[in-house]
């Protein structure tokens, strides 16, 4: 759907510094993103405290990630169909109250009742926030405001398991969602006084001739629902020996394949898939799908290779994460500026072999690894990082007109969270598979006719005869002790495994920045396909 251009002038609306709103629009930012991972540590404590199972409380998560997928790539439709700003305020206010009701909920189907509609308030503030900035700058300042927008998205995920984990421990878990009331309290204030509605988007009613495309409606949400559920719980089911994964699958499948072909012929679509025609946009949309892959699977395998292997408590692991977070808020300013003097795609090029270099680091991870070192892993992978959001999103939007951008920003930030969610799905199979083929491999060699193993053995025993144990005892402990060392071994070896396939990731997308269209530095006009 093309929102109507009007060729009278507008109305004048108040001067302001297009940077208070950029500090306005990135408030509500991360406070949406914070959520989809802020939880994550607190899920042991919800269980307990509502007598659910741990298993049941992970629908906490879900329920968010399903309702804010759908809700995002139809930003741009209902924008034009309330007003960006009152679709904007709307979602914020939805957002704040359903935070207050899942700090609230007396039950366990109660608070994932609440995380629905809590996803469903966030998941329209990013691309709406990403579109107002991009109005709000000039086009020769629109890096440095996308730096400012990534600096909330990238780091919002990385900070969220260590506060998380800090509120829980000192106060309740309760306290993760009720933090956002005065956050989303101030957004509603500073957005009513501060944002307004382009000119050229103008509101387009039923009464106006809109169409509700109800199949597309239906469509998008059973797909991107299913997938979302597949995704998440995937893993946790064994995959495909599971009927519930399989059918939601196949509903996925046939969503997802579906809503496109329908959209694709529709004059009011609810989606604009017409965008990916644009070859820049298209690739950016997807290496924002391998961004996502990669930043959250490093983001979940970090942590618990911490906590599972060296003893780190949640607290701890986060701590080395947010060093890392901290290179990100230090460079993503500095990566703005540089877009003015060099072409984006060779910026990212340099990101993708920074981050991909970090995660090589790890690769070289042992048990013995002191917390240095894996900080200093963390802050190259991160630097990185801050490499690829703002040039991404430079290239993306280049060549889109701006009434398409509320539509283009719900697209691409889309890509971002399924390649989210399939990172993350990914990064536990490969851990779980993996971990107990090695262990399968070594197992094999604790033989008697091994003469290592021999000689492991008798050593164990004879410590633990010499701390008092008989020699029946003593070949028990002996043969447990080892085994725990296998299976601490395999473990090691297949995040070892996980870390390598992020950074091939990375490396895999390199040749992608050639086939982009090319975007000169400092270039004022927009060119418009």
């Amino acid at each position: 759907m093309q929102p109507q251009v009007l060729d009278v002038a507008a109305p004048e609306k108040p001067a302001i510094n297009p940077w208070v709103i950029a500090s306005v629009v990135m408030l509500a930012t991360f406070m949406e993103v914070l959520d989809t991972s802020v939880a994550n540590v607190a899920l042991p404590h919800i269980a307990g405290s509502l007598a659910s199972t741990p298993d049941e409380s992970t629908w906490v998560l879900t329920a968010y990630l399903v309702a804010n997928a759908i809700v995002l790539p139809l930003s741009g439709w209902f924008s034009t169909l309330f007003g960006r700003k009152r679709f904007y305020m709307t979602c914020v206010l939805l957002f704040t109250i359903s935070s207050a009701m899942c700090g609230l909920a007396p039950s366990l189907g109660m608070l994932i009742l609440f995380r629905v509609l809590q996803g469903l308030g966030g998941g329209a503030l990013q691309p709406v926030s990403q579109a107002i900035l991009r109005e709000t700058f000039p086009r020769e300042k629109q890096g440095m405001a996308m730096a400012v927008y990534g600096m909330g998205v990238v780091l919002a995920p990385v900070v969220g398991p260590t506060l998380g984990g800090w509120i829980t421990d000192n106060y309740t878990w309760r306290w993760i969602f009720l933090i956002n009331i005065p956050v989303g309290i101030c957004s509603l204030l500073f957005t009513s006084l501060l944002i307004f509605d382009p000119p050229y988007l103008v509101r387009k009613s039923i009464k106006d001739g809109l169409k509700i495309d109800y199949i597309g409606l239906g469509l998008l949400a059973a797909g991107l629902g299913a997938l979302e559920i597949t995704l998440d719980e995937g893993q946790r089911n064994d995959w495909f020996s599971s009927g519930a994964i399989v059918a939601a699958t196949i509903i996925a499948v046939v969503g997802l394949i579906s809503v496109v072909m329908w959209e694709l012929r529709q004059k009011d679509p609810v989606v604009d898939f017409h965008l990916l025609k644009d070859r820049n946009f298209a690739i950016s949309t997807l290496t924002m799908f391998m961004l996502g892959f990669v930043l959250y699977g490093s983001t979940m395998a970090l942590p618990l290779f911490l906590q599972t292997l060296l003893g780190y408590t949640a607290m701890q692991s986060g701590m080395a994460l947010s060093p890392g977070g901290l290179a990100i808020l230090v460079m993503m300013p500095i990566v703005g500026f540089l877009l003015s003097k060099f072409e984006a795609r060779w910026l990212v090029i340099f990101g993708l072999l920074i981050s991909s270099y970090g995660l090589f680091q790890m690769t070289d991870f042992d048990l013995n690894i002191d917390f240095r070192h894996a900080v200093i892993a963390r802050i190259v992978q991160s630097l990185g990082l801050a490499f690829l959001f703002v040039p991404i999103n430079t290239m993306a939007f280049y060549f889109i007109a701006k009434q398409n951008t509320s539509y283009a920003t719900g697209l691409i930030n889309l890509a971002r969270n399924i390649g989210g969610s399939t990172g993350i799905a990914i990064s536990t199979t490969l851990v779980a598979r993996r971990q107990q083929f090695h262990q399968q491999r070594l197992l094999d060699h604790l033989s008697p006719l091994d003469g290592a193993y021999r000689s492991t053995l008798e050593s164990a025993k004879q410590m633990f005869m010499s701390k008092g144990a008989d020699a029946v005892h003593a070949t028990a402990q002996a043969q447990q002790m080892i085994y725990n060392m296998v299976q601490r071994q395999a473990t090691l070896l297949s995040y070892l495994e996980d870390f390598r396939l992020l950074a091939f990731t990375f490396l895999a997308v390199i040749p992608l920045m050639l086939f982009m269209k090319r975007i000169r530095p400092k270039k004022s006009e927009m060119v418009v396909d």
